[in-house]
């Protein structure tokens, strides 16, 4: 009846300090989950959110759940994360959902888009619109259950080993970029690469291609493009803003406490903000120092923008057509980008162009 007394009046937190933790709290099984990542370990913004996510985790639960963080082809293939959550190798994955477009279109709207949302836009759509929620029933189909892994926000437009004066240079160029906004490059002549990260440089150097895309100023130097294409080239309109995810094999999520749901929730949406926060401190430096090396810094033709935008809307329209799967998303991701850019035109924009204008 003391001890009854004792832990009623001086509650859990007091018993745990006296070293009296009920046998539950002591006999609480550690979890252990693998984490397969498309990225490589030399882009630490990239691979590093899924750290940061992992570590996240591990502090919330005092140790007792442990994800351990894998490199693109240590477990798998960088593309190879869906099926290997899917199947259950693995409980976990950080990947870009475009990659996975082969499988279905859809894929790529819970990352980025030719002419989409913005990185802010995203991540309200995901968070306070229908993103989550029309892209988890998606996901259902491949035993997937997704939370928000960082955003980039808007890219760069990739490295040109020769300039871009008009949309007709792009006829027979042969670029490495994401497949899903290559389908909008291939349809005025050029052709689209798929290639992982640590593959580009070689390429890019060896002239198998001819450019190449990948983030923006601090992983691309990282990459060393700079040094085998003279041109870079902005802004990267297939991806304003791109959106990882984190896969979760849904079987493996199911099997969870409440808690740690809470938790995997709360880690996600720490490692997202943390991902976009560093690129913003990082990719100005990075510019600069780029450019002080002798890179030249280009914006894409406007006939080029145009036409690019004019066979993305066609080519959105054309899958409604066909693929339900997209449609369904598409509809209200399209409202939601049409106010958007309604609302960001008078506020946003109208600061952003004032303060690009001013001198400091």
């Amino acid at each position: 009846m003391e001890r009854r007394g004792f832990i009623r009046h001086a509650g859990l937190a007091g018993v745990l300090a006296a070293g009296a933790a009920p046998a539950v709290v002591h006999a609480q099984a550690v979890v252990r989950w693998r984490l397969a990542s498309s990225f490589p370990k030399s882009l630490d913004t990239l691979y590093g959110t899924a750290e940061v996510f992992s570590k996240k985790v591990a502090e919330m639960t005092g140790g007792k759940f442990l994800i351990s963080v894998h490199a693109a082809g240590e477990l798998m293939p960088a593309f190879g994360v869906v099926d290997g959550v899917q199947n259950a190798a693995v409980e976990m994955a950080h990947s870009a959902g475009y990659y996975h477009f082969g499988k279905d279109e859809t894929f790529a709207l819970g990352a980025a888009i030719p002419f989409g949302l913005n990185s802010r836009q995203q991540s309200a759509w995901m968070y306070e619109g229908n993103g989550t929620k029309l892209m988890r029933e998606f996901y259902r189909n491949y035993n997937i259950v997704n939370l928000p892994g960082g955003n980039t926000g808007a890219q760069m437009g990739g490295w040109f080993r020769k300039e871009i004066k008009s949309l007709a240079d792009l006829k027979g160029l042969k670029m490495r970029i994401s497949g899903f906004a290559g389908r909008i490059i291939e349809r005025h002549g050029a052709v689209p690469q798929s290639l992982p990260g640590g593959d580009i440089y070689p390429a890019l150097e060896k002239g198998t291609i001819d450019a190449a895309e990948w983030v923006g100023p601090y992983d691309d130097q990282k990459l060393g493009f700079n040094k085998v294409a003279p041109h870079y080239y902005y802004p990267g309109w297939w991806e304003g803003g791109l959106h990882c995810d984190l896969y979760i094999n849904s079987k493996a999520y199911d099997g969870l406490s409440s808690e740690y749901k809470a938790v995997l929730e709360a880690a996600s949406s720490h490692a997202h903000v943390d991902m976009q926060a560093k690129y913003d401190v990082r990719n100005p430096t990075a510019l600069k120092q780029l450019v002080g090396a002798g890179t030249k810094l280009n914006r894409f033709p406007k006939d080029l923008l145009e036409a690019c935008f004019k066979s993305s809307m066609e080519y959105y329209s054309e899958l409604s057509s066909k693929n339900p799967n997209w449609r369904k998303v598409y509809e209200d991701y399209a409202k939601f980008r049409s106010d958007q850019v309604l609302w960001f035109r008078f506020a946003e924009a109208g600061f952003d162009d004032f303060m690009q204008a001013q001198k400091f």
